[in-house]
């Protein structure tokens, strides 16, 4: 028992974490590339740009993750037929949800330029990127949502076969576009949309060759079933605004106390920041599976098992990406394009925001377990006071108070403040054992 427990672990996470860390890759590429042939100024417009991209996945999660994990838990319980209904709402309202994206990216796009805090320096190219990369809104959408439930649909090994041929397509694009051809920013956007493209085209095989038990077909929409799917996914739409949120509010700290150095110097430490996290990501969105599908069977041993294993691997991922960002941060200065003081900067206050790998890896296991057993009322607590909350007062609180000195700080000490309540939620929610619903 102890063995498949450990084969299913493997076979669910670590594709989950390749799959998470080849979708960040594309955002950490292109800045790659946009640092270094078109320049630092453009790497900070990107890093601009990025919380209307960051909050547009969020809204892609809220069905994509309220769908998959209603289909988990009817899966254990082997309703094949309810699993593919909550398949196809999701799907729909995913379309749906996406396409609102791309008319805001390409007609409203100045003032959400604003609206992200960018000044007269950095608007022209916040504008192009953010144009460029709604135009392909929609494909991106599909592939997260398709994504999630080929893995749920016992294929996580194709999802991250296909993301990590994307991430190679990306690369070569991102090549083609910015040094050759000279595209700049639009040229890195754009790059990015075609690969998201052919990954959902790669995963769209799975349903369409019919691998699994969802199938992609006609169906009568009952508006209970969409509200539990969005009320399910709430909690992880929540979550996925915590980056978004307190990248704005680190970059208006940063423009007010360091000027153009701290936000340049930003954006090396935020890519970092984005690839750790889609580690942590990635282990508790593989997990999300085998939470859903064992609470569904009612296999309490095998759900405390993956808990406590999901646990571990947090820790000792996290550690692994702070001993990496730390050590290597003067060579990730320079692969992004940054010089002089930027170098020196980064690898100065790099370890300042590091640490906030472990807390903020586990804040994102907790809400995981919470919302595939059930429990969407305290995941969504948790991350309202995550994502809104805790973070913008925080950062702005303590940055107000104390000055430029702890800004680095801030990230870190609003996860540590989300981690005590989490386990205090954990701890009530089962202080008479795991109830069933």
């Amino acid at each position: 028992m102890q063995n498949n427990r450990v084969k299913t672990l493997f076979r669910y996470v670590f594709p989950a974490i390749l799959t998470n860390t080849c979708i960040f890759l594309f955002t950490i590429i292109d800045g790659i590339f946009v640092g270094r042939g078109v320049g630092q100024n453009a790497l900070g417009a990107v890093n601009i740009a990025m919380p209307f991209v960051m909050i547009s996945t969020a809204l892609n999660m809220l069905t994509s993750i309220g769908g998959v994990t209603v289909a988990a838990i009817r899966l254990g319980r082997k309703d094949k037929e309810g699993a593919n209904q909550a398949f196809m709402h999701s799907f729909t309202v995913n379309f749906l949800i996406s396409a609102v994206i791309t008319l805001l990216g390409l007609v409203f796009t100045t003032p959400l330029c604003h609206m992200l805090g960018a000044d007269e320096m950095y608007l022209p190219m916040v504008k192009e990127y953010i144009f460029w990369w709604a135009l392909f809104a929609i494909p991106s959408a599909l592939s997260v949502n398709f994504q999630s439930f080929c893995r749920n649909d016992g294929s996580p090994m194709l999802v991250a076969v296909a993301t990590a041929v994307s991430t190679a397509i990306n690369i070569i694009l991102d090549w083609l576009f910015v040094f050759p051809l000279r595209m700049g920013i639009m040229g890195a956007a754009i790059a990015t949309g075609i690969s998201q493209t052919v990954s959902w085209l790669i995963v769209l095989m799975h349903f369409i060759l019919r691998r699994g038990e969802l199938r992609i077909r006609k169906y009568k929409p009952e508006a209970k079933l969409f509200r539990k799917v969005i009320f399910r996914g709430l909690p992880e739409m929540i979550a996925q605004f915590a980056t978004p949120v307190t990248t704005i509010c680190l970059n208006h700290v940063l423009i007010a106390t360091l000027a153009d150095e701290g936000v340049n110097t930003f954006a090396v430490i935020s890519y970092v920041s984005s690839f750790a996290m889609s580690v942590l990501f990635g282990a508790s969105e593989g997990l999300q599976p085998l939470f859903g599908q064992t609470y569904g069977a009612k296999e309490e041993k095998d759900l405390k098992f993956y808990l406590r294993s999901g646990m571990i691997i947090s820790v000792l991922g996290s550690a692994i990406c702070i001993g990496l960002a730390i050590g290597f941060s003067r060579p990730i200065s320079v692969l992004f394009g940054a010089e002089g003081n930027i170098i020196d900067a980064t690898a100065k206050y790099m370890p300042q925001y590091a640490w906030a790998f472990v807390v903020s890896g586990l804040n994102t296991l907790i809400s995981a377990y919470f919302y595939s057993t059930k429990r969407s009322v305290q995941a969504i607590i948790l991350n309202i006071l995550r994502s809104f909350v805790i973070n913008t007062a925080v950062i702005i609180g303590l940055s107000a108070a104390f000055g430029a000195g702890i800004v680095w700080y801030t990230f870190g000490i609003s996860e540590a403040v989300v981690l005590v309540i989490a386990f205090l939620l954990l701890k009530i929610s089962e202080r008479n054992g795991i109830e069933y619903k």
